[in-house]
């Protein structure tokens, strides 16, 4: 399938790529309110996008089935994995980090951060303006010192980063989260090699892996059972790019991951078997370290 996407598209939080980081937030809605993760923003985040479809699913209107309910699981044990990694290098004394398409995160309103961190937030301008906003008409105060940049991964992200106060010679934690299959091919590559350079030894980085990024853009439906609404197919940039782990090792940083279906049970959250898990079997979140 050929994505619809084009060099310089932009997005609010109910449009195009805007819209899943809303899909996003309100599975890690239904997961809170299950009790597998904590994030209180999530729904009030959701409900202020505004957007019917989501509003419904957390309303239980939605005519939908046990996807939904599936969708929210996968997004907890991503949420933990992600969660887990940032406590992980804080505690290791890494206190600046950097949350790429930060999209409706919420973790620098409701994790516990050392004293000494900053926190710095990227995504589309549009998006964070939005999110600060909202966030602060709710009476949402940040847990640490938060910095938002406003600027596409496509563009000159780094320049940005660096002007809103990056030091690139102090560790840094970054997370790439949901992201790789919304940008091209040559833009991942890009992506890792700026990291790398904005780094010293040290540094940590976590992402996911996907063996096969078609697995996202099978036209048949099944994305809207998952309560997109949208048809997220069109939205991904498949075909060949470089292997996530092996590029990171060919930049120099020692890469070690789990599979994903690993975590459901390492996180006691029930794993289903279906076609479109099967998709995406072998798929990773990956942890690294820059040498």
């Amino acid at each position: 399938m050929t994505s619809n996407r084009q060099d310089g598209d932009s997005w609010d939080l109910a449009s195009s790529v805007g819209a899943t980081a809303t899909a996003v937030a309100a599975s890690r809605a239904l997961a809170t309110r299950a009790g597998v993760i904590d994030d209180r923003w999530a729904e009030p985040l959701v409900r202020a996008v505004g957007m019917p479809h989501f509003i419904d699913i957390l309303d239980g209107r939605a005519d939908s089935d046990s996807q939904v309910e599936r969708m929210a699981d996968g997004m907890a044990v991503r949420t933990r994995f992600f969660d887990g990694f940032l406590a992980e290098a804080t505690s290791a004394g890494i206190d600046q980090v950097v949350i790429l398409a930060s999209g409706l995160d919420a973790r620098a309103y409701r994790m516990s951060w050392p004293a000494s961190s900053v926190v710095y937030e990227i995504d589309q301008s549009g998006v964070i303006d939005f999110k600060a906003a909202t966030l602060r008409d709710l009476g949402a105060e940040p847990t640490v010192e938060v910095r938002n940049v406003g600027v596409d991964l496509r563009d000159d992200w780094p320049a940005a980063l660096r002007a809103a106060g990056f030091d690139p010679e102090r560790r840094t934690a970054w997370i790439a989260e949901g992201l790789l299959m919304y940008l091209p091919a040559e833009a991942q590559d890009r992506l890792f090699d700026h990291i790398t350079a904005l780094n010293p030894a040290g540094s940590r980085l976590a992402t996911e892996f996907f063996p096969n990024m078609n697995a996202f853009t099978t036209d048949d439906g099944q994305w809207k059972r998952y309560g997109f609404n949208d048809d997220l197919a069109g939205l991904i940039y498949a075909g060949e790019r470089s292997h996530v782990i092996e590029y990171l090792q060919g930049l120099g940083w020692t890469v070690s991951g789990i599979v994903v279906r690993e975590l459901f049970e390492q996180y006691g959250i029930e794993h289903h078997d279906d076609e479109m898990t099967a998709r995406f079997d072998g798929s990773q979140y990956i942890c690294a370290q820059l040498s």
